[in-house]
């Protein structure tokens, strides 16, 4: 690949019948009021619907963020799992609600006033735009639809993308992310490449037919190893400004890409106590997407996105003076969608819970992972966070309400350092991950215990997504769509990665122990599954859906 950055035609471009507001908007979080305050709080915003902030380019000059939004009220954290177990009890999510009508509007229809015309007038445009909408969402599945997932059979493969993948040795995946609005996706591979992938306009008008192998739009070289990346949470393709991704990668600083051309925007410099640069191994966005956190070592770096360079605040995990805290390299972060606290997960088989404040502990998870935690995400209400470990068999979910309590435990095969990923569906029902065998396995958590007796919860679905390691899985946004990707190191003779295995170790051999067989089967692929409700034509269909092609290697 010639220069560090090749792009092809403009990426992440929106998709048929999307809402820009509606898209690009993340969870929003709620301060943390007494429950008469809370009251008044939901009736403004319904009353008053915040408007849609649109963001400026980032770039290394004169860039500026403007993100005037609320500072929640809270008082200092630090008080340990009784104060976060209160915050989690006394909290309520805010739901997008319907915007009322305004007081004098009520008069006037009410009374019959001045202005009832123009009343009438309005209800007569919306019913012509009502009738208009009604007939674009029936052709092309749209954000106000949002269609459920349906699990009661397998998930149809539409398309994917392998011959991306073929050119070089070994080059497996490591990942994959839909964008905040759902029109295209980010992947990882070996090559140190991120690649985004718009998604197919076939698949909007149910042209299934007619799709064919996906190819990637923009590829972002980095240097080296890719530790880490994510999307920037407010993005959306109708705003191109707000199009960006931030990326890790081994010796390097975090670079700021933009996911419409392909080029980079900006750079964050992180440096240790010895002015050397240093790399971040796990990034994450604040909800607003104001500040960008980076794990280190026994360490969290908070980046404000309208000042690139190396001006960040410096947030401990483990200070001697005041206790053990979390050791070990911040291997994840994620943030509560409801709640103004954020989980870090880390190698020494630990997951805390942070103050977004000031960056203070409220409760540390006892190590009950085998091995370092690679990966959590907090459930849309803000109740519980599951976390999963390398070489570790089990998901766990713990109850936040009661930190130190885990409900019940999903168990699926993870025999190398690689770093699996699970995802959520929006509602939280649903949790899918894969597997080193390829299994893609979906549980209900809704059939979890009610009365919280720890217990092993079977998967509802299970099915064949790969013939390798199915290393990421992500949900669409609000469509019936999943996205997979596959592939892991391999060796014809056994080997196994037992060197990287330490618990404070960062690093991920993308290792597993093979027998001794002539030939080994490699599946790098990203792969788009349909699971939702079955076309007429396709509903008869009891076929198993077919396999991304396999690489025989000798």
């Amino acid at each position: 690949m010639s220069g560090s950055v090749e792009s092809g035609e403009t990426g992440c471009v929106a998709g048929v019948g999307q809402d820009a507001e509606m898209d690009g908007e993340p969870p929003q979080s709620t301060p943390l009021l007494p429950s008469d305050d809370g009251q008044k709080l939901r009736e403004t915003l319904e009353e008053e619907a915040p408007p849609a902030a649109k963001q400026p380019r980032l770039s290394e000059e004169g860039l500026s963020l403007t993100l005037d939004l609320p500072e929640t009220p809270r008082e200092k954290a630090g008080e340990g799992q009784e104060n976060l177990a209160e915050l989690i009890q006394d909290g309520e999510a805010s739901q997008p609600g319907e915007l009322k009508e305004s007081e004098e509007t009520a008069e006037c229809l009410s009374s019959g006033g001045p202005c009832e015309g123009q009343a009438m007038r309005d209800s007569e445009e919306e019913k012509v735009e009502e009738v208009q909408e009604s007939d674009e969402s029936a052709q092309t599945p749209s954000e106000g639809q949002n269609l459920d997932l349906d699990f009661s059979q397998n998930p149809q493969m539409l398309t994917g993308s392998w011959a991306e993948y073929s050119t070089i040795p070994e080059n497996y995946l490591k990942g994959c992310k839909w964008a905040p609005d759902g029109s295209c996706v980010l992947t990882n591979s070996a090559d140190n490449v991120l690649r985004v992938y718009n998604l197919p306009a076939e698949i909007y008008s149910y042209q299934w037919d007619a799709l064919t192998e996906m190819n990637p739009v923009l590829k972002m070289a980095e240097g080296d190893t890719v530790y880490d990346y994510c999307w920037y949470p407010k993005m959306t393709s109708l705003d191109p400004d707000s199009c960006f991704i931030a990326s890790s990668s081994r010796d390097n600083p975090v670079h700021i890409w933009d996911a419409f051309y392909g080029d980079l925007r900006a750079s964050f410099r992180p440096y240790n106590h010895l002015d050397e640069l240093t790399a971040a191994h796990s990034l994450c966005f604040s909800p607003d997407g104001s500040q960008l956190y980076c794990g280190f070592d026994k360490c969290v770096r908070v980046f404000y996105t309208d000042r690139p360079g190396r001006d960040c605040e410096e947030r401990p995990t483990a200070v001697k003076k005041l206790g053990p805290g979390q050791t070990g390299i911040i291997s994840c972060m994620a943030f509560s969608p409801c709640q103004s606290v954020y989980a870090c997960g880390s190698y020494s088989r630990t997951a805390g819970l942070y103050s977004c404040q000031d960056g203070s502990l409220l409760a540390l998870l006892p190590p009950r992972h085998h091995g370092g935690v690679t990966h959590l995400a907090f459930s849309p209400d803000g109740q519980h966070l599951y976390t999963g470990g390398r070489k570790d068999p089990e998901i766990l979910c713990w109850d936040l309400r009661d930190p130190g309590k885990v409900l019940f435990s999903l168990k699926r095969t993870v025999a190398t350092n690689q770093r699996i990923y699970f995802d959520l569906d929006p509602s939280g029902r649903y949790l899918l991950t894969g597997d080193t065998e390829g299994l893609v396995s979906v549980w209900d958590t809704l059939t979890a215990p009610p009365d919280g007796n720890e217990e092993l919860l079977q998967p509802h679905l299970q099915f064949q997504a790969h013939r390798d390691c199915t290393n990421g899985i992500s949900v669409h946004p609000f469509m019936p769509l999943l996205v997979t990707s596959s592939g892991q190191r391999q060796f014809v003779s056994p080997g196994d990665s037992s060197d990287g295995d330490s618990s404070d170790s960062g690093s991920e051999a993308d290792v597993v122990m093979l027998s001794p067989t002539p030939a080994v089967r490699q599946d790098n692929a990203l792969t788009v599954w349909w699971a939702g409700p079955l076309l007429p034509a396709t509903e008869g269909c009891e076929e198993e859906p077919p396999l991304p092609p396999a690489v025989l290697i000798e």
